[in-house]
């Protein structure tokens, strides 16, 4: 049948861009758009055939063979079908099982029964190679793809090399199109800069419960007999003092407030009740205990506020637009939650326990981000930065649309 079909490794095409684009194999050191890059394949593919296209196969792995979130959004798209083998842990490293099976027998299916005239691969494993000598001995033509090495040598089997008919090879130019390096994270600095939310980056005393400062009242400083001038210049060092002391994230970690003492504990407190508590949630439930109740735990969770059209919609977004970046996704839940929260509701409650999310909302979002992957298990390690900056993400999205994010303390004193 006048027809071409493209078979895809999705590890070798995503691997070769990373090492060209990034210097570095890892697919994760690299964004793809999904769409354009399906069709850049489909367009190339009928342009040096000649021949319309039937379907493009993209072959990869995941764990349990449970599809991915690029997965599901390229299954929806025109003439994609997925194929997914199985990832497994092999001496400390992930290693695909199946994927080479799957091209294979998919290669010897579409040539026994004359679906298509020709065949593009874009692969560089030489097991393909009797799968490649079956489809020309049914009368297909094999085409074999190659991406731009970075070091500029064969990134492919030199005998599927010399089994196939035609060979291209995809040059950067081409790659870029759809994929571009992700940008590196620099170690933070001594003082670096503020982030995006200044409103949000909160004084340390401003996430501890009241129960760890101190009961008596703060002593009168003493009068600086010290000329008018002088004493201008100290208040206005004395003020800048807390400045100088490394500024927390948007979302403090246990790390960064453990490093942070409380001010003046008197000392007649236990050190064990000195430091600072924190109080957050787990994505396996909440749990609500009456001395860490707040009025923003009365909120209503996104669940209760959502229909099943909404419900339904969610989920069409979430396969096909969502790209499941942690904080992308914190900013998607919480604008659906600010979208549907009823009026009468005030999401500004939320900023008296900044960084606490309520328990239930807290859980809700963990259980939503778990949909993405973003909270399984990474190198035997559950991945404790992505659940930071997916709260991140949900202050960040809060932080836009709630007019005043000012801590209740300032306001009061303004007011």
């Amino acid at each position: 049948m006048d027809r071409c079909v493209v078979l895809v490794d999705a590890g070798y095409l995503l691997g070769a861009a990373a090492s060209l684009l990034a210097g570095d194999p890892g697919r994760s050191r690299i964004t793809v758009d999904h769409q354009v890059l399906i069709g850049a394949l489909r367009e190339r593919a009928e342009a040096e055939t000649g021949l319309p296209l039937l379907r493009i196969y993209w072959f990869d792995a995941a764990v349990d063979r449970r599809p991915a979130p690029e997965h599901r959004r390229l299954r929806v798209l025109p003439r994609v079908t997925v194929r997914l083998g199985a990832l497994t842990r092999a001496e400390g490293r992930w290693v695909q099982k199946g994927v080479d099976a799957a091209m294979h027998a998919e290669l010897s299916e579409l040539a026994r029964n004359h679906a298509c005239a020709d065949v593009v691969l874009v692969t560089g494993d030489g097991d393909l190679l009797p799968g490649v000598a079956s489809a020309k001995e049914h009368g297909v033509a094999v085409h074999l793809w190659a991406l731009e090495a970075a070091d500029g040598d064969f990134n492919q089997s030199e005998e599927l090399v010399g089994e196939a008919d035609e060979r291209r090879v995809l040059d950067r130019r081409w790659i870029e199109r759809w994929a571009r390096p992700k940008e590196a994270h620099a170690e933070p600095a001594a003082e670096p800069a503020p982030r995006s939310l200044p409103p949000v980056a909160l004084p340390p005393v401003a996430v501890l419960p009241a129960a760890v400062l101190p009961a008596t009242a703060p002593r009168p400083r003493p009068v600086p007999l010290v000329p008018a001038p002088a004493a201008a210049a100290a208040a206005v060092a004395a003020a800048a003092a807390p400045a100088r002391s490394a500024p927390l994230r948007v979302i403090p970690t246990p790390k960064d407030l453990a490093g942070r003492a409380v001010p003046g504990p008197p000392p007649a407190v236990p050190a064990a009740t000195a430091g600072p508590v924190l109080r957050w949630s787990s994505d396996r439930g909440w749990v609500d205990r009456a001395d860490t109740a707040t009025a923003a735990d009365a909120l209503p969770t996104l669940d209760r506020i959502t229909t099943s059209a909404q419900r339904w919609a969610d989920r069409e977004e979430d396969i096909t637009s969502v790209g499941g970046d942690p904080q992308e996704v914190g900013q998607v839940f919480a604008r659906r939650w600010l979208d549907r929260l009823p009026a009468a509701e005030r999401p500004g409650l939320l900023w008296t326990d900044h960084p606490r999310i309520p328990h239930r909302l807290d859980g809700e979002l963990l259980r939503y981000a778990a949909r993405f992957g973003l909270l399984a298990h990474k190198e035997d390690q559950i991945d404790e930065q992505d659940r930071y900056a997916i709260r991140e993400g949900f202050w960040k999205e809060l932080a836009a649309r709630v007019p005043d994010t000012r801590q209740p303390r300032e306001a009061a004193e303004d007011s």
